[in-house]
């Protein structure tokens, strides 16, 4: 099936730029470390040792230039190898420079091991970048043997550069994923008023034609006047009330970029989450009203479905025990841990004691297609019933649910 429109939202990931400069920074110190052996050469007693790790170090720079260019390329077992090249570095220098620890002179890598300690807080944040500085800070020590104030002031610095770095960029994600949401509802809106001027213009005048011409000519026509304007109340609470097919931000986590385009589709299968208000939505109708919230509530599918039967089943109640003539209510309320359905009408409510009378008559509606169903999922339903004046059924389903016995993941 086609897809009903198509918006692209492009915009920048807040951590390319990071990757970017982190590319320059490391050929620039690598560079740097060069240069400052090119010119202090002489007071090395091993230069080939310093030779040998800076030629090193410097292809392996240049060659994993496209690691770092975004997080997806920047694997854990290159942040590994990486910071294991700056280590060793570290640990070479008094072997390459005997006096190393007493002048307090900078290691063979000297700041470029800076660079591998930001690759691990761009990629996974302030704890990463914590461990990293860490190991960094201790072979710093471990090469000074008798580390001077200089030294504990630069290992400080980069320790508390880097995690400061990492929880910026986890407060960046943070913020991208809000702004996805907040995209996400505004192309849903106006898809939705893009549908209901559409319905508006068509269906919901002719079955408002229909019911008006149908009425008039009376007999059987009454009858399909009568269905036309239900089906015209249903329709318009359906379009009010914001029911498009929902939105799915397109997120490449790799990227860092929660946006790159917002795609309104039909809705999502099986397999991905079910916005609960468009299985509740065709309830709806001349009887029955319903109230959702203005963003979509996901569900996993069989806790939805589940959730929606025993919803189906509180009705079938409704029609059967309040009568043709009963008011009733649906409202969705998505809570932080769970989601919450109430089911209320105006009928004559429940005698006192009818519900266990029912189970022994073996009558298990109420007990297996609305509390049953619950029951499987971890959530609860309650009844509350007051004669004369009507009946409320509250369904609530925790946000992690378990699957239902009988059906099996994919």
């Amino acid at each position: 099936m086609a897809k009903a429109q198509r918006e692209r939202v492009v915009r920048m990931s807040v951590e390319q730029p990071l990757w970017r400069a982190l590319t320059g920074y490391r050929v620039l110190t690598m560079l740097y470390a060069v240069l400052l052996y090119v010119f202090t050469r002489d007071e090395f007693e091993r230069p080939w040792v310093a030779i040998a790790y800076l030629a090193v170090m410097a292809l392996w720079t240049l060659a994993t230039l496209p690691r770092v260019a975004n997080a997806a390329s920047c694997t854990k077992p290159f942040l590994g190898a990486d910071l294991a090249v700056a280590l060793v570095g570290i640990l070479l220098t008094p072997l390459a420079n005997f006096e190393a620890q007493q002048i307090d002179g900078p290691t063979l890598p000297t700041i470029w091991a800076a660079g591998s300690v930001l690759a691990y807080a761009i990629k996974g944040g302030w704890r990463w970048a914590a461990f990293a500085s860490t190991l960094v800070a201790a072979a710093n020590l471990i090469e000074r043997g008798t580390p001077s104030r200089d030294t504990l002031h630069n290992v400080l610095l980069v320790w508390v550069a880097s995690i400061a770095i990492g929880y910026v960029v986890e407060v960046a994600r943070a913020s991208e994923r809000t702004l996805a949401r907040a995209l996400e509802i505004e192309a849903a809106t106006r898809e939705r008023e893009r549908l209901a001027r559409d319905i508006h213009d068509s269906v919901l005048q002719v079955l408002a034609m229909v019911q008006r011409r149908a009425s008039a000519l009376g007999g059987e026509a009454a009858e399909l006047g009568r269905m036309a304007g239900e089906q015209e109340v249903a329709l318009r609470t359906l379009v009010s009330s914001g029911l498009v097919p929902t939105t799915r931000a397109s997120e490449d986590a790799s990227q860092g970029a929660v946006v790159r385009r917002v795609e309104v589709d039909e809705p999502e299968g099986p397999s991905g989450p079910v916005d609960l208000r468009s299985l509740l939505a065709p309830h709806a109708g001349a009887k029955v009203s319903f109230a959702e919230p203005g963003a979509p509530v996901l569900l996993e599918p069989a806790a939805a479905m589940e959730l929606a039967a025993a919803v189906s089943a509180a009705l079938d109640n409704v029609r059967r025990h309040a009568g043709p003539d009963a008011q009733a209510w649906i409202l969705i309320e998505d809570e932080p841990a769970e989601v919450i359905v109430t089911v209320r009408d105006d009928g004559p409510g429940i005698p006192e004691g009818r519900l266990a009378q029912a189970e022994g008559e073996g009558r298990l509606g109420v007990a297996l297609s609305i509390r049953g169903r619950l029951r499987e999922l971890g959530g609860s339903a309650e009844l509350l019933s007051i004669p004369g004046q009507g009946t409320e059924v509250e369904l609530k389903v925790p946000r992690t649910v378990r699957e239902p016995r009988g059906k099996t993941k994919r």
